[in-house]
């Protein structure tokens, strides 16, 4: 199935990954497999809620048109949807009284061995992340509490009383060293659906005890991984080339103030959540660097203007390159009646900043730094603006969706 048909909803995203209709939650699973990008993730098919979810599946040769698969796994009536109380689990719960809250498992490799994390929070109210050794992948052995919050560079950037999806991989770095990943979503112990914490990461090094022959991360510096308020939950593709990275955006609920979606606008869309673009990771200097992967290129269609300056419109699925210029930038949606901002930063002299406006998300990447990421929904009457600051100029193109690829073999 062909998950770029035309849809009723002006604020569906054309180009973003995402089924046709249903609710999407965050990537759940990852894998490059003779030649084709999967992508499992959190789904419920109908209704476009939080509940009853199933995996669902994605695939793509190219990273451009993606293939929506049936339902790969769903949870079976009369049962629960989550818990089945027999069976052999793999990594039950830890018999630790300082654990208090466990999720989302992540399995990585290091000097020839398996080891699993999984992001916890412990009674002490520190954020946590607990080792795994995986080398039989039905009988996972706890190693206990990995790496916390009681470190002073995790607790000044990754802050939380639960760390969720956690990841560990190794990203290129232009120096030439070895540097690790951690990266983490953020959570308060209150949290249900909405997490302003955001998503945080740490770059360090990763080194074998001795004694024990587990894995020790040695972190040296830190940051946000995306600097809009819609980004949360992302999951990792290590390759031996690169490292590629999607995170999930939810619909806006209007809790942090923003003109949102209700559950009654989203039950008559049919549809909610997406995925950000594929996002490419390397280091630079002390500094995660993250870019839209190269092959997004191939949705520049038809170019709409070339240097042009000052405030443009732009249509509602568009890619913006600025260069130049010194000052505030800003995307907003104007009316007749009202200018909304959606995004607004300063820039200078040598920023290149790329720009993708999908229906109702918006991503701007800054090269050399981290991206943004915001929802906003376009009213009746409002069209997307962006207002440059002297000396800078723009490129435009609408997004088009390149010729479909034939598909060998099954799905």
């Amino acid at each position: 199935m062909d998950t770029v048909a035309r849809h009723s909803d002006p604020a569906f995203p054309r180009f973003h990954p995402r089924p046709a209709q249903g609710w999407m939650g965050g990537p759940a699973g990852l894998r490059y497999l003779d030649g084709w990008y999967h992508v499992f993730f959190d789904y419920n098919p109908d209704p476009a809620e939080h509940r009853r979810t199933c995996w669902g599946h994605l695939s793509s040769l190219d990273l451009l048109r993606w293939e929506e698969h049936p339902v790969a796994l769903r949870p079976r009536l009369p049962g629960p949807d989550v818990w089945q109380q027999d069976g052999q689990p793999a990594a039950p719960v830890p018999p630790d009284p300082h654990v208090t809250a466990v999720r989302d498992p992540f399995l990585f490799t290091f000097q020839g061995r398996r080891f699993a994390l999984q992001g916890a929070g412990l009674a002490s109210g520190h954020a946590a992340v607990l080792l795994y050794r995986a080398d039989e992948l039905r009988d996972w052995r706890y190693e206990g509490i990995w790496f916390t919050t009681e470190d002073a560079l995790a607790a000044s950037h990754l802050p939380a009383g639960i760390w969720g999806c956690p990841q560990l991989v190794r990203v290129p770095d232009s120096s030439g060293a070895e540097t690790w990943l951690l990266m983490a979503s953020l959570r308060a112990a209150s949290d249900v659906h909405h997490h302003p914490g955001g998503v945080g990461y740490l770059l360090g090094s990763l080194a074998e005890d001795t004694a024990t022959g587990l894995p020790v991360f040695t972190p040296a510096r830190g940051g946000k991984a995306d600097l809009g308020p819609d980004f949360y939950a992302p999951q990792i593709l290590s390759l031996p080339d690169r490292a590629l990275l999607w995170g999930w955006s939810d619909e806006v609920s209007g809790l942090d103030g923003r003109a949102g979606r209700g559950q009654a606008a989203t039950d008559a869309a049919g549809w909610a959540g997406l995925l950000t673009f594929p996002r490419q990771l390397a280091v630079h200097g002390d500094a995660l660097a993250v870019d839209p992967a190269p092959e997004l290129r191939g949705y520049r269609g038809r170019q709409r203007v070339r240097g042009a300056a000052g405030t443009l419109h732009l249509p509602g699925h568009a890619e913006a390159v600025v260069t130049g210029g010194e000052g505030r930038i800003r995307l907003v949606l104007a009316s007749a009646a009202q200018v909304r901002a959606v995004f607004a930063d300063t820039v200078a002299g040598g920023d290149e900043l790329r720009i993708f406006v999908d229906g109702s998300i918006v991503e701007v990447y800054r090269h050399g730094s981290v991206p943004a990421t915001v929802r906003a929904y376009p009213a009746p009457g409002e069209e997307w603006r962006l207002e440059l600051p002297h000396g800078a100029a723009a490129d435009v193109w609408d997004l088009e969706q390149p010729g479909t690829a034939q598909r060998d073999g099954g799905s």
